[in-house]
């Protein structure tokens, strides 16, 4: 099948309808519904319904999907691989949540460039879920991310041990009120022992999603949350930032996910790198 077709299919999804679609491919709308028909004449089945609200998936188009976007992650890597640039001799894509570019990823990135100038390299964010997805459908090579769930064909290693203590700007002589604290989201499963652990905790005032930038706003304003305390750990020696006594603490491990046909030899280069990465930051 043309690879066209599933971009256009997949186009058609984004926007909502074939006239957007044509707009973003620079395409006429002829020319869009002509490849949706070859689409659905290959497939057997309609994949949109169409009305004057747009273009909405039929229950087969919801099925192909899945499919259509790995067929084009697949078709891109291909290109990027067999393109490689001069005197590379492959390229690795890897991906890893946002929380874990810096500064774990940015020293791996120096590692590779100083030990393995032969590999190009492909980096991408994302979330943990997509990430796996991605591993396992072959458009990454290996992730980084944390709470790595068991499935099938992926192996999974623990990278480092990490912990998320609660910490508060200084002086700890000022009092901080509730709405102080400021919730950071590390995942479902820090949620659920966080609220075990503070069942008549309020809900927050501030909620942040990224922990670095967080960190950049309690320090400006004064506050509390739960922080990597690898990340921490300069502002806890400069006294910026002070542990909060008796505060319970939290494992947040980082684990190295990749599939079974991964090339091993290239997998232990990228592997050596994230470990000494991993060695500086800790």
């Amino acid at each position: 099948m043309d690879i066209n077709v599933a971009r256009t299919f997949l186009e058609v999804v984004k926007t909502g309808s074939f006239v957007n679609a044509a707009s973003n491919l620079h395409l006429t709308q002829t020319a869009v519904s002509a490849r949706i028909r070859v689409l659905e004449d290959l497939l057997d089945r309609p994949v949109f319904i169409r009305n004057k609200a747009g273009a909405k998936l039929t229950p087969a188009g919801e099925q192909f999907l899945r499919f259509a976007t790995t067929m084009v992650q697949v078709w891109d890597r291909a290109r990027r691989a067999v393109a490689l640039p001069p005197g590379r001799e492959t390229v690795v894509t890897v991906g890893a949540e946002l929380s874990l570019w810096s500064p774990l990823l940015r020293h791996w990135l120096l590692w590779m460039r100083r030990e393995c100038p032969e590999i190009a390299v492909s980096t991408h964010i994302d979330t943990s879920e997509r990430l796996m997805e991605q591993v396992q459908d072959g458009s990454l090579d290996m992730a980084v991310l944390y709470a790595a769930p068991s499935r099938p064909g992926i192996i999974a290693e623990l990278l480092f041990e990490e912990k998320l203590v609660l910490v508060r700007t200084t002086p700890t002589s000022s009092p901080l009120a509730p709405e102080d604290h400021v919730q950071i989201d590390w995942g479902e499963e820090f949620a659920g022992s966080y609220h075990a652990a503070f069942p008549d905790q309020p809900n927050a005032v501030v909620s942040i999603s990224y922990g670095p930038l967080a960190l950049e706003y309690i320090l400006a304003t004064g506050g509390s949350g739960y922080f990597r305390k690898g990340f921490i750990r300069s502002y806890l020696e400069e006294g910026r930032l002070a542990l909060v006594p008796g505060s319970p603490e939290f494992s947040y491990s980082a684990y190295v996910v990749h599939s079974t046909k991964a090339d091993p030899g290239v997998m232990d280069r990228i592997r050596a790198g994230l470990k000494a990465a991993a060695a500086i930051t800790a």
